[in-house]
């Protein structure tokens, strides 16, 4: 990972050069922001560039034994701790139990999704946590001088993960660290962090990420069409994870998308009889994905009413959903559109709390009915 790689983020990523060339890299930094953002990224292009042997061009040269080291995730003077679950067949919990489940999540995506951390370990009801047992053996690590380079690096993922008894040890390494070793702690929640190891941190801010740099990387990644890229861009908001899981779901937006047609068409037509299985037929998605439907309406329903400005900058819509609009933004406006939002939202509660849901969504396809027509 080079620091060419890294999408946006240039104020952060000059820092980090500077620090580096200048050799002032403090023993403990943070990099902290919203996840889904690319801070494990620009942690690790950080170390590989510490540890380059031919820098070139501001960036690491790629191609050195040290830059493919990196690439493989095997430097020798590199150390990553993470969350982990206990094993009941393990006497402790470190990050090195799943050192081939860590390096099968940094090769899927740079990004770093949680969830899918959670999935790898097999554990999908645990709270991973960084244990005291970790602490013990960092520290032991740390021991051994840098083998091939100036410093040893730690990039830390989660340090607000780390259990009160491991934080407490850890607090010495950073109130005295080894005189080559730096630190490279990645938060998403920095005020969890235990505060006397927030203090004695540098701490580097990385904000979302714009809704442009996202569309990009969809369009270039998954080859998205740049209208659809644009409009996950905007729901994921800065979230780059979010932004790959709702490309995922596309299929299913799809088949929100014909109901929610099928929803406006037929209670404009007041066809009843074809309401009642179009209730039906959405009650058979189930609770979980019912409530996702109707979610989905809210939105597309808020859509089409900012659509009537006739700002497209304000819309976020793919190709089908604005197509659609475009015939039917008229039917929402300044009478109806809080109405119907909030016809929707009550149906969401009704069904999320165990009601019967062909009921609701009948009740709630009349009620359109009436709103449309007002």
């Amino acid at each position: 990972m080079k620091l060419s790689d890294i999408p946006a983020h240039d104020s952060v990523i000059r820092r980090l050069r500077d620090m580096a060339d200048a050799d002032r890299i403090p023993h403990a930094l943070l990099l902290h922001g919203p996840s889904g953002i690319g801070k494990m990224a620009a942690a690790r292009a950080f170390a590989q560039y510490i540890h380059c042997e031919n820098r070139t061009g501001g960036d690491s040269c790629g191609v050195c034994p040290s830059c493919l080291q990196h690439q493989s995730f095997n430097h020798i003077d590199t150390h990553y701790v993470y969350p982990v679950v206990k094993n009941a067949k393990l006497k402790r919990a470190v990050s090195d139990d799943y050192a081939g489940e860590w390096r099968e999540l940094l090769a899927e995506s740079p990004w770093m999704d949680f969830d899918r951390w959670v999935e790898l370990l097999g554990k999908e009801n645990a709270q991973p946590l960084i244990y005291v047992d970790e602490s013990a053996e960092l520290i032991r690590k740390l021991h051994y001088t840098a083998r091939k380079s100036q410093y040893k690096v730690v990039i830390m993922w989660l340090p607000e993960k780390m259990n009160s008894e491991c934080a407490n040890k850890l607090l010495k390494l950073v109130e005295e660290p080894f005189p080559d070793t730096k630190i490279v702690m990645v938060s998403d929640r920095p005020s969890e962090i235990l505060p006397t190891i927030f203090s004695r941190t540098q701490r580097v801010e990385m904000m979302r990420l714009s809704d442009e740099v996202i569309a990009s990387q969809l369009e270039a990644s998954f080859a998205v069409d740049p209208v659809d890229a644009l409009s996950i861009a905007h729901i994921a908001d800065g979230n780059m994870v979010a932004a790959v899981k709702a490309l995922k779901v596309s299929k299913t937006a799809r088949v929100f998308l014909d109901l929610f047609i099928s929803l406006m068409r037929l209670a404009y037509q007041r066809k009843v009889r074809d309401l009642r299985d179009w209730s039906a037929k959405v009650a058979e998605l189930g609770r979980v994905q019912s409530c996702q439907f109707l979610d989905y309406c809210q939105r597309l329903v808020r859509e089409n009413f900012i659509y009537n400005l006739n700002t497209p900058s304000l819309n976020y819509m793919n190709r089908d959903e604005a197509d659609f609009s475009s015939r039917f933004a008229r039917f929402i406006n300044e009478r109806n559109v809080l109405a119907i939002v909030g016809e929707l939202n009550r149906a969401r509660t009704d069904i999320a709390g165990n009601g019967n849901a062909k009921i609701i969504l009948f009740d709630l396809a009349i009620r359109i009915i009436l709103l449309l027509k007002g």
